[in-house]
């Protein structure tokens, strides 16, 4: 079964694809944005943005750490860079001027990594970017958002160009099902309500939203009513709607296309256990890498997959 089959989802643009529209559209509204690239663009999506604004694009080349130096030194110039690249290159290769040239001194650079997660596909685990949420996390001030889909994506985007401060937008290859068909509201740090439930709660971001509703769709036809949350922002994560979720529900189970440690289910349950404990469970990637090969298919060795959270649903409430 396809992502979003179970609860009519249509499939919709990659989320990289949607940024890189909204962010030529937007290039207009915001004329100190400019764009960093390194020799990717055509990838990233940021290429759309250099052609309609080529004074206001720089390509620094296959030198990741060189781009996020540039980006700093810009963005203390009064510039708002958007420095994009695959997210392990960005974040594995570039962590030491991230932390320097942007988040120590709070400079407005706006981090963007499409590529993530295993579902990239036959590019392989050297391209995968499975540990860049948790980095990002590790970055005092910096704001952390995995958007589900593109109209989200499209609304993340301008977020984050009117937020003031650093921020990282992960972005994905791969077509995905459209969650938001009437648009959404988006705000940093505030989690969207996609269905509500009192049995149990599921929290998604990025591909697994679509998933976890198709699990919601699942589980309502056994009897079990789910509640989704779409948990864009993980960083500042909402504790509002984590602390609602664990009183109103019996358990909550976590949903990403990351590794087990640092992603959203670690930050998830900080929340949960300093406020109000119940039962949890996790669906990603474990402790692991990937490999090569179809991204429906890696998806499914991997665990990620709706009948995955059915089943940690099933553990958790014993149901």
């Amino acid at each position: 079964m396809q992502i979003g089959e179970a609860s009519g989802l249509e499939l919709g643009q990659a989320t990289r694809d949607a940024f890189g529209d909204a962010l030529k559209e937007l290039g207009q509204k915001y004329p100190n944005v400019v764009t960093v690239d390194g020799d990717v663009g055509n990838s990233t999506r940021t290429e759309g943005f250099a052609k309609a604004f080529p004074d206001r694009a720089f390509n620094v080349g296959i030198a990741e750490s060189n781009m996020v130096s540039v980006a700093g030194g810009l963005a203390s110039c009064g510039k708002t860079p958007v420095v994009a690249s695959f997210a392990c290159f960005l974040l594995c290769n570039a962590y030491d001027q991230i932390r320097m040239s942007v988040a120590f001194p709070g400079l407005n650079v706006k981090l963007v990594g499409s590529h993530a997660g295993i579902s990239i596909g036959e590019d392989g685990p050297s391209q995968m970017g499975i540990e860049d949420v948790a980095l990002a996390c590790t970055f005092p001030g910096v704001s952390v958002i995995v958007p589900a889909d593109a109209p989200s994506t499209r609304k993340a985007t301008e977020a984050i160009l009117e937020h003031q401060g650093p921020t990282y937008l992960r972005l994905g290859r791969q077509n995905v099902p459209v969650v938001y068909p009437e648009g959404c509201d988006f705000e940093i740090g505030k989690a969207n309500q996609l269905r509500d439930g009192d049995d149990v709660t599921l929290i998604a971001n990025g591909l697994m939203v679509a998933m976890a509703l198709d699990a919601a769709a699942e589980l309502a036809d056994k009897g079990i009513s789910a509640r989704v949350l779409d948990m864009h922002t993980v960083k500042p994560i909402d504790e509002r709607a984590i602390q609602s979720a664990a009183q109103e529900t019996q358990a909550i189970v976590v949903a990403e296309e990351h590794l087990a440690v640092g992603g959203l289910g670690s930050m998830v349950a900080s929340v949960v256990t300093r406020t109000n404990p119940v039962p949890m469970a996790y669906v990603n990637i474990g402790d692991r890498y990937a490999e090569s090969g179809d991204s429906q298919g890696l998806l499914e060795k991997y665990g990620l997959t709706s009948q995955a959270i059915v089943e940690a649903v099933r553990n958790v409430t014993r149901k």
